[in-house]
């Protein structure tokens, strides 16, 4: 079954949005006990921005034909789904090969334009996951942190408790800048492909909420403007 309006993770989000990620203001830690996210970390890391706004920039013809072939598909799915449940049933599927063949000759061709982009990306990730451990340390260390947690892992707690701000800037300070162009012959590790898989939901996460405030601020904004017109 295929599922319509699929949401289009991180192939193409800008890292403005990576800024709306929380930090906390550097202070004492509370009984040993700390909390950061290694994916939060990387995403505000000046290394991952960096190089995901080249890539961005190095790849903006292939993101903006990948965007045009998904409009495409959503179209096509949408001209499949004949009962208006917003989902194509197998038997949906079936009745009109034509479509079909198009939108898997249209998914093919984005598989084909985002694997450079893919790798591009997963390469950064991995620079900036193989300094992570020292950054980390770091912190633990000149801290005196006795546990780290995953912030989800606690009900409740103080700022100060929230040592995701400290490990970026060890992080920086250990890689300002990270590579874009892999080697020809380069694969990614297991636990690159997952960090990338992580870091790409966040992304996504915050350019959907990005996208929500943006168009409560505009509501609002012609609000404001319909309340001052003069009725005539």
């Amino acid at each position: 079954m295929k599922k319509l309006f699929k949401p289009v993770f991180a192939a193409g989000l800008t890292l403005s949005a990576a800024a709306m990620v929380a930090t906390s203001p550097a202070s004492a830690q509370v009984a040993g006990i700390a909390t950061s996210s290694p994916e939060a970390v990387l995403v505000q890391s000046a290394a991952l921005q960096q190089g995901y706004t080249a890539i961005n920039t190095t790849y903006a013809t292939q993101r903006t034909q990948v965007q045009t072939l998904r409009t495409e598909i959503n179209n096509l799915q949408l001209s499949l789904n004949t009962n208006g449940d917003r989902e194509v049933d197998q038997a949906e599927w079936d009745a009109n090969p034509a479509v079909t063949q198009q939108i898997e000759a249209k998914e093919a061709q984005v598989q084909t334009l985002q694997r450079p982009i893919t790798i591009a990306e997963m390469y950064v990730v991995e620079q900036v996951l193989s300094k992570y451990g020292a950054a980390e340390k770091q912190v633990i260390d000149g801290n005196n942190i006795q546990i780290m947690l995953e912030p989800s892992a606690i009900q409740y707690s103080v700022e100060a408790v929230d040592v995701t701000g400290k490990i970026v800037a060890a992080l920086n300070q250990a890689l300002p800048v990270a590579a874009t162009t892999p080697p020809a012959d380069w694969n990614p590790r297991r636990d690159t492909v997952a960090t990338h898989q992580a870091i790409q939901q966040i992304l996504a996460g915050l350019a959907q909420r990005a996208a929500v405030q943006a168009a409560i601020q505009q509501q609002a904004q012609q609000g404001q403007t319909q309340s001052t017109e003069v009725p005539r």
